[in-house]
């Protein structure tokens, strides 16, 4: 599926919030992209550029595209319970986000790219189904092949001082991990008001 390629910085300076990237390399310019970047002051948005924007940085932060996240959207909207919440909730239990947050990859796309390439298991089946949702008591782990563990091993040396989230229950010396329970709104700590995003689908 494709993908963005571009710059990260570049995605977060034009929302004005650090996504992915370089910190240093956003606080140096912390002003969107563009020869007018620098220049003056964002100009005032409309209701709908707010939650589109809202949308947009949501899309960005997990690396999905817009037909796939309006898919969620919509599994989100038919499900019990607060739509913008089971949103953030199918988005952060994908695969290549809980490989990431288990500590086995530095970044989301490296994660992304360990599932594809056939390096992680879940619940001792191979699968290169990055987007796939997991449910508490499923079990992730890196595969025992060498060249799989020479990844694995060099994600948990990069990711040393990150902390594994409560929701998750990683061994790090083994290169397996699980998902303990469904993260709450609260853990998941987005960086968007996620009520805009339902307002702007529901529209």
């Amino acid at each position: 599926m494709a993908r963005y390629t571009g710059p990260k910085t570049k995605v977060s300076r034009r929302y004005g919030v650090l996504i992915s990237g370089s910190a240093k390399a956003f606080e140096n310019k912390n002003y969107p992209p563009g020869q007018h970047g620098p220049k003056g002051s964002r100009r005032k948005q409309s209701d709908y550029s707010l939650a589109l924007a809202e949308k947009q940085k949501l899309r960005h932060q997990y690396g999905v595209l817009e037909k796939q996240f309006r898919r969620y959207f919509q599994i989100a909207s038919t499900r019990r319970g607060v739509t913008g919440e089971i949103l953030l909730q199918l988005l952060e239990t994908r695969l290549d986000n809980v490989v990431q947050k288990l500590g086995f990859s530095k970044t989301l796309r490296g994660a992304r790219q360990m599932v594809a390439h056939g390096h992680i298991t879940v619940n001792g089946r191979k699968t290169d189904t990055a987007s796939m949702n997991l449910k508490p008591g499923d079990v992730v782990a890196v595969k025992t092949a060498e060249k799989s563990k020479r990844l694995g091993v060099r994600g948990v040396e990069l990711t040393q001082i990150a902390t594994t989230p409560d929701w998750l229950l990683a061994d790090k010396e083994n290169l397996t991990g699980s998902v303990v329970r469904i993260p709450t709104r609260q853990e998941i700590n987005p960086i968007v008001n996620e009520q805009l995003v339902v307002e702007l689908y529901s529209r």
